[in-house]
């Protein structure tokens, strides 16, 4: 298959609509899986040492929310999520009932509205259609406070069987970001999970001044 071949926006490479009932039937079948079990280890290192526990962050198409859960206990206080997902959001508001930290929020992240400090990413990009990567670039510059950041991972590598998830390569990302953000930071994460060892980037790009 063409890396990354063209398809129409919203559709997966084999003809699936990529819409929240898509999503919704993954979730009910438990068909995750993307799913780690945990929080990243990259991000984890890098919120360690994030000093403003009071930041906005946000993290879009956060499925289970390992890194919330691990923001929770490092002392964070202000934590958006989304999914689309409803079974998603379901087990969202199980899990974090009564935190007054989290806020679950069952949308789509391109109809989003707020202001973040951070948003983390993590396998949410890859998981949209390649010919909407240049809308996510746009709708997180906008969500962002001025000098807010974008971290985490994004695949470095092509797939071979139809996507979700849809790779790439740092190439095609600066050229998404670039318009939006200084890229603080695209290099080869050194501590990926062992199934994804050589195959993220750990990004940490910085919104644009206005």
């Amino acid at each position: 298959m063409e890396k990354n071949k063209e398809i129409p926006c919203g559709l997966t490479t084999d003809g699936h609509c990529l819409d929240q009932q898509y999503w919704d039937a993954r979730w009910e079948n438990n068909q995750i899986a993307w799913d780690i079990g945990y929080a990243s280890p990259a991000i984890k290192q890098y919120m360690s040492q994030y000093e403003n526990k009071d930041a906005a962050i946000l993290i879009p198409g956060c499925g289970n929310a390992y890194e919330a859960a691990y923001l929770l206990e490092n002392n964070f206080t202000n934590i958006t999520l989304i999914d689309i997902a409803p079974e998603a959001v379901r087990r969202l508001e199980d899990k974090f009932a009564g935190n007054q930290f989290v806020k679950v929020l069952c949308e789509d992240f391109f109809q989003h509205k707020g202001k973040y400090d951070v948003l983390i990413e993590q396998t949410f990009f890859c998981a949209i259609p390649v010919l909407k990567r240049k809308e996510y670039a746009e709708t997180a510059a906008s969500l962002l406070h001025t000098h807010g950041k974008i971290v985490g991972l994004l695949f470095d590598k092509t797939f071979t069987q139809p996507g979700p998830p849809f790779g790439g390569n740092t190439v095609e990302y600066q050229l998404i970001f670039s318009p939006f953000f200084a890229i603080k930071k695209m290099e080869k994460c050194d501590n990926s999970i062992k199934s994804r060892e050589g195959a993220e980037v750990f990004i940490n790009m910085i919104k644009l001044g206005e």
